[in-house]
């Protein structure tokens, strides 16, 4: 990916810096609330020493709208040490020890005897368990890691829950207090651009290590194994960020929350792998490039730098860069997809910064920018719009049955036909901002009930746009607010306009578009009441989207088979009416728990997909095969699955629900671990 950089990046930079100063992120804030919890951190040593705070709240690296919660590290009172020289007696000691099967970034804790400086050797008991060379190490089994008063548990850590907002992760762990010898060389590496500084090492070197129990989810050891974490280095770096750089890394984790979780989950991409690019990137950028005029391309490279890790499926911890923090976690399908989102924010150049509803910083900003974002966001729409016109100028041309570009010329030259015509497209385009604005309004932290009236009202105008697609887009939306009674009323109204005179793009011939016009029917009369066309979603509709539909929107992640004059239709999820119309049909009976007429869906879907001729086959396949797997018919799945391959075998959604349909197989045969 070229680095071009639009001429507006610096002043929407600016405009950006300053809508962050309102949600508490000027620097004026943000130290007050670093000494809040210095001060928070006093007191509580005073009632108990070893604890300290750790993570966003105490590094004041979050907003409201991230709803991070207080991390907090209860060392145990045990010495740790790295050689047996350090050994002191009359405590317990536990040495630090690693082999060639030891993962980076992990390591074991042997005993040490209490009165002689030897390492403890083939010995089982409830504190240790023996290694595979001999040796008497700590067990995560241990009855000193097994805590109560804690509500959950998130990994390693058990969580209190205090209030509705407010929940402190508690992490019991050991100290180690000299710097980890598996870091060294963070230490002595090279720093062409001098940070951070040789005092800061110095300083950060002092503050030693924590060791975590949780293993490597690979290793046949994990639970020997326990995680380094030198968390209070990276607070110390954290704070000394200047205020470009503390403002991009919170915007990282924002775009996180905001575009990616989203679509991979909570699990994928974490708050500790943004702050790991975003140090890494500092440390091999100037001092001069981090400056409020340039956030939103210092927020583009860190998007970069993400993207180029997630593509080789790697990312190296800042103090330890043999330790790939991506494996187990990045593959597969989970790779394909946060390869798409990021590709496409990248392509967006700072645009998506406007649909951003975390805090409102979205909102602000665009109304903060009437230039240039106003402008900027005004097009993305158009693009859109476009798109969208483009599809079902496309569809009407086939619809037509006009294959010569003469003919076409002749039917657009007249001017009853041409209003027509755009009357049509406006009815579609009506379902799409529809569509487009619910989920936007759906994607806010408290869904907008203006927005999403309004989005009703268009959805409404745009009903009428033909037999079928524009009725299912509204059965959706309201499928998607749960609203089931209306949802099923709906469907139940295209099922009774659904005729075996209605034509369908598949089996349409000038044969049957000339029986309409001998009827006297216009083309819009013919398009309003005997046409069902395609439902078509994009992208940005992505809440009004039922969850079986959302991979057919990403089905080209990972791939640059296609031009980029069809990058934004090859990116659309598209079906047949009549298969949708069973589809939804069959979502919402078998929410009512109306089992004979969800039965009766099912069977009619199958019918369609079997005996009719219908497009875009492999979605249709891919919607049965969900729905089987909601009736627990997980073999059928996966015969399904299989053969929609066989239709389409490059960018098929059903590489991803085979996936999970793998995955849900292992865990039904693990007994649901």
């Amino acid at each position: 990916m070229s680095l071009n950089i639009p001429e507006y990046y610096k002043e929407v930079s600016l405009r950006l810096s300053r809508v962050l100063d309102t949600v508490g992120l000027g620097e004026d804030i943000r130290w007050q609330k670093i000494n809040m919890w210095i001060q928070t951190q006093k007191m509580i040593s005073a009632t108990y020493r070893r604890a300290r705070l750790l993570g966003s709240q105490a590094e004041a690296t979050t907003t409201p709208g991230l709803q991070s919660d207080i991390d907090t590290i209860i060392p145990l009172n045990f010495t740790v040490i790295q050689n047996i020289e350090s050994w002191v007696p009359k405590v317990r000691n536990f040495l630090v020890v690693s082999d060639e099967n030891t993962p980076p970034g992990y390591v074991k804790l042997q005993g040490v005897r209490l009165y002689l400086p030897q390492p403890i050797y083939n010995t089982n008991s409830d504190m240790f368990k023996v290694d595979r060379y001999g040796r008497s190490v700590i067990c995560h089994d241990n009855h000193l890691f097994k805590h109560a008063f804690a509500d959950e548990h998130h990994g390693p850590a058990n969580t209190s829950i205090f209030s509705t907002r407010v929940s402190v992760d508690h992490v019991y762990a050991l100290r180690l207090l000299t710097w980890p010898y598996h870091a060294t060389g963070w230490i002595t590496r090279n720093r062409c651009h001098n940070w951070p500084s040789q005092k800061t090492i110095d300083l950060i070197q002092q503050t030693g290590a924590i060791l975590v129990p949780v293993g490597h989810k690979l290793s046949p050891e994990k639970h020997l194994e326990w995680r380094l974490s030198i968390s209070f280095g990276e607070k110390l770096l954290v704070w000394l960020f200047n205020s470009a750089q503390y403002k991009c890394y919170i915007l990282l984790k924002v775009i996180n929350k905001s575009f990616i979780k989203p679509i991979v989950g909570n699990e994928v991409l974490s708050s500790y792998h943004c702050k790991t690019c975003i140090l890494y990137l500092i440390e091999s950028t100037p001092t001069a490039l981090w400056q409020p005029e340039n956030l939103l391309l210092c927020l583009e490279l860190c998007l970069r730098l993400l993207f180029n890790w997630i593509e080789a499926a790697t990312c190296p911890n800042y103090f330890i860069p043999e330790e790939n923090m991506f494996q187990c976690k990045v593959h597969g399908h989970v790779q394909g997809w946060l390869l798409c989102v990021l590709r496409n924010l990248l392509s967006e150049e700072g645009r998506y910064l406007a649909r951003i509803s975390c805090d409102n910083i979205g909102d602000k900003l665009v109304r903060t920018c009437q230039h240039p974002l106003m402008e900027l966001e005004i097009e993305n729409l158009d693009v859109g719009a476009v798109l969208l016109v483009s599809v079902c100028y496309q569809l009407l041309i086939v619809y037509c049955v006009i294959d010569e570009p003469s003919t076409l010329d002749t039917l657009l030259s007249s001017q009853m036909i041409g209003l027509e015509i755009k009357t049509v497209l406006w009815k579609f385009y009506c379902s799409f901002i529809g569509s487009k604005l619910a989920s936007k309004s759906l994607s806010r932290e408290s869904p907008d009930q203006l927005g999403l009236d309004m989005a009703q009202e268009l959805f409404l105008w745009g009903s009428s746009s033909d037999v079928a697609s524009g009725k299912l887009k509204l059965a959706a939306f309201y499928l998607v607010l749960d609203n089931l009674d209306v949802t099923e009323d709906v469907l139940s109204e295209i099922h009774a306009n659904y005729t075996y005179k209605t034509l369908c793009l598949s089996c349409l011939s000038e044969q049957d578009l000339q029986d309409r016009l001998n009827e006297n029917l216009t083309i819009s009369q013919i398009i309003n009441h005997c046409t069902a066309f395609p439902v078509v979603y994009g992208q940005s509709e992505i809440k009004c989207i039922p969850k079986a539909l959302i991979p057919e929107v990403f089905r080209n992640a990972g791939s640059e088979t296609y031009s980029q004059d069809d990058r934004y239709f090859n990116s659309l999820a598209r079906v047949d009416p009549k298969v949708y119309l069973h589809f939804l049909e069959f979502i919402c009976l078998y929410r009512l728990k109306k089992t004979s007429h969800k039965n009766a869906a099912l069977e009619n879907m199958i019918y369609v997909i079997e005996h009719d001729i219908i497009d875009f086959k492999d979605t249709a396949l891919n919607l049965l095969a969900y729905c089987l797997m909601k009736e627990g018919k997980l073999f059928n799945a996966y015969n399904i699955l299989c053969k929609s391959m066989s239709l389409t075998n490059q960018q098929n959604a059903a590489k991803w629900q085979i996936a999970t349909l793998i995955n849900a197989g292992f865990r039904f045969l693990s007994g649901g671990q």
